[in-house]
């Protein structure tokens, strides 16, 4: 086929050597108008892969449902493919690049035949930006396309940028059959290539997401001597107006998002503290001005759960939804051309749509008797990041934000407090390297059982994580001692004796992110222990919180020798099973420094 919108001969390469494997009937270049994408809506809508919604509700919003197969990402089929195994580590499922290339060749024959193959041009991060990645995402499917319009920056601009640069990520998606046993979603880092097979769902073939903004740039970050993190980032800003910058890592299901967009509490907020989102999900950062280190948000959109999402829980995520969001596996009202989802709200639709596609009502259960849930647990929005209430005035700004604190955390019910900080950057690297969550009644599996997470990036490390934690020491390095961040472990889930959560949460934590800013400006003191410094019970502002008083603060405000003698052992078993002789040993260091504290330090 004739490629006539460029004469990059690596382009048309790319393009043309998958075209002629997957035979598409037509080659069409996506070019971010909005002309282009109502005409793609409206095809998608004649066929039944989206259902525009009521326009006068949710003007601009659409409904997909995936296929019942397809719902979530799928670690297990998700492969590193890099020349040998040890260069993609422990963690990391790996293909040999010459033995994956033919299999998806082979999958990928003919997949398109019948089919539209589009041409995607992309920009992570504002185009022109120094933190910009540019990448090109060929598909057959219109759902990823109306996606990637909301999550990058899709634009034929990208095309030019390609050309001069001769550098962009390649990534072929096609759904071929929807075919679990053949879906594949690997990773070329040595080639900027992403191939994804049999898959129609978000995080396995929005290509710009997790694929490229994390595993791909996790190793060009390492290459080039930057950092591709799975972090929100937020700015707090005071009442004189000062904007301070806070990025953050946290495993799912530890209300990343909702601190994203956290809502100060009246205390805060009547004297005039706000909120500002930046990120909630990927941080690119490197070097910059002055020496510190800057913060970007690579993506354009948020592609967040829906369960949960609430006036309550997270009431700028739910304002975020109202316009031009593509609604994906939830409830869907045929009378009103409406959705929902539990937790939405307390007054769920009857006679309606689950996901699936069969009459739901509330209260419905299966032969066993257990409830069945009208959305599915992962259920998506898809919504531009402009149409959040808080968005940052700098969520555009190519040169990024500076970073004064960064926070590691996780859901650990005894042994983690409620925050404490590093002693410096090299311990700071140790608490992410050994952040961790257990498992809660909702998850499969024993209850309580701890998963390490490292700077919750076990999933989406594109390289040898133990040269990924080589890499965060090194950061450091690069970094003047004053203007390294400041890196804290926060924990809001301390629970207690009847597994109560302690701490109230949500916009309660602004009340600790407000001693982490203290801390870093030098205001205010701590309490040096064992495992880091801690608050003074007194300096963590409690005004306002009715039900919550200092006693009950103190109760997660500890180190409990024990509970802490037990967390090194299981580190030390941790590094020494996974890592071995790889582990850098400035972490192995840490891990003595914090055993030899146990026994001698209050």
């Amino acid at each position: 086929m004739n490629i006539t919108f460029t004469d990059n001969k690596e382009i048309k390469d790319f393009i043309e050597k998958y075209a002629k494997i997957m035979q598409p009937d037509d080659i069409v270049l996506i070019d971010g108008s909005k002309k282009q994408a109502r005409q793609l809506i409206n095809e998608a809508a004649s066929t039944g892969e989206i259902i525009k919604l009521n326009n006068k509700l949710l003007p601009g919003c659409l409904y997909h449902r995936t296929a019942p197969n397809d719902v979530a990402r799928v670690e297990d089929r998700t492969f590193i493919c890099t020349d040998t195994k040890e260069e993609a580590g422990p963690s990391n499922h790996w293909k040999e690049p010459k033995e994956a290339y033919k299999m998806l060749d082979s999958i990928a024959k003919g997949a398109m035949k019948g089919r539209t193959m589009y041409v995607i041009p992309y920009s992570m991060c504002k185009i022109g930006s120094p933190f910009a990645k540019y990448g090109i995402e060929l598909t057959d499917s219109i759902y990823v396309v109306l996606n990637m319009m909301i999550m990058t920056r899709v634009h034929t601009k990208v095309l030019k940028k390609i050309e001069k640069t001769g550098e962009f990520v390649k990534g072929i998606h096609s759904k071929v059959k929807l075919e679990l046993e053949n879906r594949y979603i690997c990773h070329f880092p040595q080639d900027n290539l992403i191939y994804s097979l049999n898959s129609g769902y978000g995080g396995n073939v929005l290509l710009g997401k997790k694929c490229f903004a994390l595993r791909i740039a996790s190793y060009q970050g390492w290459k080039e001597g930057w950092m591709a993190e799975h972090m929100l980032i937020l700015g707090v800003e005071k009442p004189n107006g000062e904007v301070k910058y806070i990025t953050g890592a946290f495993p799912s299901a530890c209300g990343k998002t909702n601190l994203a967009m956290l809502v100060p509490p009246k205390a805060y907020s009547d004297k005039g503290y706000k909120v500002w989102t930046v990120g909630d999900d990927i941080a690119w950062i490197r070097k910059g001005k002055g020496g510190k280190l800057y913060a970007i948000n690579p993506e354009n959109g948020f592609f967040g759960v829906a369960p949960g999402t609430n006036e309550k829980s997270n009431p700028n995520a739910l304002h975020s939804t109202k316009t031009n969001t593509i609604f994906t596996n939830v409830v869907y009202n045929q009378k009103n051309k409406t959705v929902w989802w539990e937790g939405l709200d307390k007054n769920p639709p009857k006679n309606v749509y689950d996901w699936l596609g069969n009459k739901w009502s509330p209260g419905m259960t299966d032969k066993d008797g257990k409830p069945i849930k009208g959305a599915n647990p992962n259920s998506r929005f898809t919504a531009p990041a402009k149409n959040c209430p808080v968005i940052s005035s700098e969520f555009e700004n190519p040169k990024g934000v500076p970073i004064t604190a960064m926070l590691f955390g996780g859901r650990r019910a005894k042994s983690a407090p409620l925050v404490y900080e590093a002693r410096d950057w090299k311990h700071g690297v140790f608490m992410g390297v050994t952040m961790a969550s257990e498992t809660t009644a909702a998850a499969a599996g024993a209850v309580g059982v701890t998963r390490r997470d490292p700077m919750a990036m076990l999933p989406f490390c594109g390289y040898n994580m133990a040269d990924y934690f080589q890499h965060w020491l090194d950061m450091g390095k690069k970094i003047k001692v004053e203007n390294r961040p400041k890196i804290f472990h926060v924990n809001w889930f301390r629970t207690d004796d009847n597994g109560k959560f302690i701490w109230p949460g949500f916009g309660d934590n602004m009340r600790v992110l407000d001693w982490i800013l203290r801390r870093c400006e030098g205001t205010v003191g701590a309490v040096e222990t064992p495992i880091g410094y801690m608050p003074n019970p007194e300096d963590i502002n409690l005004e306002g919180l009715e039900d919550f008083t200092v006693d009950e603060l103190k109760t997660i405000l500890d180190c409990d020798k024990e509970v802490w003698t037990k967390e090194a052992d299981e580190i030390e078993a941790y590094f020494n099973k996974t890592f071995g002789d790889t582990l850098p040993k400035e972490l192995k260091a840490e891990l003595n420094k914090l055993k030899k504290n146990l026994k001698t330090r209050k």
